[in-house]
């Protein structure tokens, strides 16, 4: 697979999809009507620039909107509140108790969606939805609060001086703003950045489908569309599983899985890991691994958005499910989709996990 250009994967995006683009626009630029906060009829503020297609499909429509109303209620980039609730706790995702669990604090003491000390909030915490209470884990007095601090900081004149106020770590504020970076800017413009680890580029066809779950493409078993709120990583993982449907079974993508003429079953997760930014390719050309070794990759159980299963008996197999769809080199009685009579690493349909081997269960951390 050489390097390729976006410009087929670009189109498919913007008009086969442009239906879910503007409609997510529509529902996050929409106000609340009758809520009590001002702002949270969002807008973008004049000479900020409007979310891009990464952030309406993967920021939470209500977090989404507190972000640009609390930016422009303070005149703060959207983007940066964005870049820091990403940061901090995935937008009132993370399992972390302190995130959600109101008077859970982490080991530092901060607690909440932004993740604020109680001193810092007794500074700067104010009522972002009007309700007469200012709560550090309510997400919109959170999201006020946190573009108060920011404007307090010094945001408009230096930002970096102002994210280093927030958290006095150089490889937080780079952070933050690589995050805001991608969640700036019209869908076109933001488009590679926005599909993560994808560094190189692919002519795969790029679509979005609602909600949380991949789907394969109407008449297309080749092509899974990526589900509009996952994560970019998971975006991209599902991208670089299309760029290898054509590809026939065998052991060619070892070690270097890049560039390959066919892929066996541990080559083609260690593509997919590769390609979404997971697994450097440096790790995977040094250790070379194969299905047995995914036995005891990762942390244990099933992600929220991937996991591998792996096993070494009866035989060594591993395959990797993503937003839902399986990517799988076997197929054998273990695929009723459109891709059942294929070898080589496809998506895969079943209504469930294939029963002939006794499966060890992982997830790559975080996902």
């Amino acid at each position: 697979m050489s390097s390729r250009a976006w410009a087929g994967g670009l189109a498919a995006l913007l008009t086969g999809t442009a239906w879910l683009l503007v409609a997510a626009v529509a529902n996050v630029l929409a106000g609340f009507g009758s809520s009590p906060s001002a702002g949270l009829g969002a807008t973008v503020s004049s000479g900020q620039e409007p979310p891009s297609a990464l952030a309406l499909g993967e920021i939470p429509p209500t977090y989404l909107r507190l972000y640009l109303a609390a930016g422009r209620e303070y005149g703060v980039d959207w983007a940066l509140l964005a870049g820091i609730g990403k940061v901090e706790c995935d937008h009132g995702r993370d399992p972390d108790p302190s995130c959600t669990r109101e008077g859970a604090v982490n080991n530092a003491g901060a607690g909440g969606p932004m993740q604020f000390l109680a001193s810092t909030w007794a500074a700067y915490g104010v009522d972002g939805d009007g309700d007469g209470v200012s709560d550090r884990w309510d997400p919109a007095d959170a999201v006020y609060s946190a573009a108060n601090y920011l404007r307090a900081s010094g945001v408009v004149t230096d930002v970096r001086r102002a994210l280093l106020a927030y958290n006095p770590a150089g490889w937080y504020a780079d952070e933050v703003e690589a995050w805001a970076r991608r969640y700036r800017g019209s869908a076109a413009q933001s488009l590679p950045e926005a599909l993560g680890g994808l560094a190189e580029r692919t002519p795969t066809r790029v679509a979005y489908v609602a909600g949380e779950h991949a789907v394969l493409a109407p008449g297309d078993g080749h092509v899974a569309l990526v589900p509009a709120q996952a994560p970019a990583v998971v975006a991209a993982m599902i991208v670089a599983g299309n760029e290898l449907q054509n590809l026939p079974y065998g052991p060619g993508g070892h070690p270097d899985p890049r560039g390959a003429a066919e892929e066996d079953c541990s080559s083609s997760v260690n593509y997919v890991l590769y390609r979404a930014g997971v697994r450097p390719i440096k790790e995977i050309l040094s250790r070379n691994p194969l299905a047995q070794d995914y036995v005891s990759w990762g942390a244990p159980g099933p992600g929220r958005w991937v996991t591998i299963y792996a096993t070494d008996n009866p035989t060594p197999h591993v395959f990797i499910v993503i937003a839902g769809l399986r990517l799988d080199t076997s197929h054998d009685g273990t695929d009723v989709g459109p891709n059942r009579y294929e070898d080589g690493p496809r998506w895969r349909v079943l209504d469930h996990i294939p029963t002939w081997a006794h499966w060890s269960v992982r997830h790559p951390p975080g996902l």
